[in-house]
């Protein structure tokens, strides 16, 4: 049995409820712990009890109302692949007696589909469209654990907190963005305990997995499209040029050849584009067309972090703009100033800024973010200032970084700590 599975093929079912009921009993009642519950359960057990639910079930649901739950499912990406998984995964719930749901990535339920009498039991258990089915909202659940763990999840009977969950299995899988590794929300199956088949691990894993390989084609389906509908290369454009689309995803181009994604463009603001200077986005059909200026060392993008005060970043080259940054992705740029050319991997930022390689999607998601804001100032495999890029920070008062406010106040220990191991540099 993984972490992911909550039973081995041939498990006793009654039987191991009634052992992981009086497991939960003893640890939700503070008495001595006979048996111990997956380390997955306990840790989430753990962060339920600190944030004060009851465990007998009297939390209260929260539910969207319809135009609310109706504006998230079109507003979702799971929107485009989610008839897909009402085939694959709804058909079967319906025939065995479970529920399919899958919510964004704020724990909302926005689609359900399975036998009519498992619906109605989730109805009278709160587990209807437009319920947040986080563990801050209903205690440990696959869903919301799935969440919390940013990895799947399976828990059987006593495994969940509320009482009122306990005649239930649960098994969920985050879908994230293929392209840039963000959650985008959970695809789950659950029904009555003593259903559980070792097989549903499979089918709700494998839907998942499907559904990210899916987004991944229509991406490139809709790349294509704005090269077909934009005509760029057949108009003949002489120069480096990159053609992008809303987001920043470059569907082709004659520039630096390594980029696949720049900042997402706006009307009237200029993009840091690394090998061509800032480009100011001229819009092209459904895209946008970043051209270099004609200034000279167009090929040269500074960025200056300013950590003298608020942090912000001012982006230079053939024009300049500035913008605020939030606290962490101050940070990533700081860890960029310190690593240099060497760079730094995913696993490694990530025991940096959270002490552990546990959040290497949280990690992912951040870079996203921040190269969303700032362009392609940043590459992978390892994270590091592109070339083309000159960063420069800069602390105020502060003679050495280690003095500087920002960092004392507001910078993690892992950063503090590599900041001392290169002498303050």
């Amino acid at each position: 049995m993984t972490t992911f599975h909550a039973i081995s093929p041939g498990t006793d079912l009654p039987s191991h409820a009634r052992a992981l009921s009086r497991t939960r009993d003893q640890v939700i009642g503070g008495s001595r712990v006979v048996g111990r519950p997956r380390t997955l359960v306990a840790r989430s057990w753990s962060r339920v009890l600190e944030m004060g639910l009851d465990p007998d079930g009297g939390n209260l649901r929260s539910v969207l109302p319809a135009d609310q739950v109706e504006h998230r499912r079109r507003e979702s990406p799971l929107s485009s692949v989610v008839d897909e998984l009402h085939r694959m995964v709804g058909s079967a719930a319906r025939l065995s007696r479970s529920l399919m749901v899958v919510t964004d990535a704020d724990g909302i339920v926005l689609w359900r589909d399975g036998a009519t009498g498992v619906r109605m039991s989730a109805d009278r258990l709160g587990f209807a469209e437009g319920a947040r089915w986080t563990e801050s909202a209903v205690g440990t659940n696959a869903i919301g654990t799935a969440l919390a763990e940013a990895q799947p999840v399976e828990l059987f009977a006593a495994e969940h907190f509320e009482q009122c969950q306990l005649p239930w299995y649960c098994t969920a899988a985050p879908i994230h963005d293929p392209r840039t590794g963000r959650m985008l929300g959970v695809v789950d199956v659950s029904g009555p305990a003593l259903t559980l088949h070792p097989m549903v691990a499979a089918l709700v894993a494998g839907a998942a997995s499907l559904v990210e390989l899916r987004l991944a084609e229509h991406h490139r389906a809709r790349l294509e499209r704005l090269r077909v509908a934009s005509g760029v290369r057949s108009a003949g454009r002489k120069g480096p040029y990159l053609l992008v689309d809303d987001d920043g995803w470059v569907a082709e181009g004659t520039g630096p050849p390594t980029l696949d994604r720049v900042a997402a463009p706006a009307e009237g603001r200029a993009l840091a584009v690394p090998g061509m200077g800032l480009c100011m986005p001229e819009r092209v059909g459904e895209g946008w067309l970043l051209r270099p200026p004609s200034a000279p060392r167009r090929d040269l993008v500074e960025l200056r972090l300013d950590l003298s005060g608020e942090p912000t970043v001012e982006v230079v080259g053939g024009g300049s703009w500035r913008s605020r940054l939030t606290t962490r992705h101050a940070e990533i740029l700081l860890l960029m100033h310190l690593v240099g050319q060497e760079g730094i991997g995913a696993a490694a930022l990530s025991r940096v800024l959270y002490g552990d390689e546990e959040h290497v999607v949280s990690v992912r998601a951040e870079i996203s973010r921040l190269r969303r804001a700032l362009g392609s100032v940043l590459t992978s495999r390892p994270y590091r200032v592109a070339r083309g890029v000159r960063l420069k920070v800069a602390t105020g008062d502060a003679e050495r970084l280690e003095e500087c406010v920002f960092v004392r106040r507001h910078v993690c220990p892992g950063v503090r700590a590599m900041i001392a191991a290169r002498g303050g540099a």
